[in-house]
């Protein structure tokens, strides 16, 4: 990644039992992402729980690398998306 490209980083996203499988978090990830301008979005996934690391591919990201930040953490896979391809 060139240095000084815009770069949001997906912390958390959860919606209610109720709401899922509906499509509003797709929707909501979305609006927020295209609202910033950047030109990539990034975040982790515990790859412990492959169907999130299958929804997010299906939402365009790509497993780039994975990362244990401590010794007791789960292994996180670290996925991109470009949003301005």
């Amino acid at each position: 990644m060139p240095e000084g490209v815009p770069v949001f980083g997906l912390s958390e996203l959860l919606v209610l039992k109720e709401w899922r499988k509906t499509g509003t978090s797709q929707r909501l990830h979305d609006a927020v992402v295209s609202s910033r301008g950047d030109e990539v979005a990034t975040l982790l996934v515990d790859v412990a729980h492959p169907k999130v690391v299958e929804l997010y591919e299906r939402w365009g990201y790509e497993k780039v690398g994975e990362q244990k930040p401590f010794e007791d953490s789960p292994v996180f896979g670290i996925m991109g998306k470009r949003l301005n391809p």
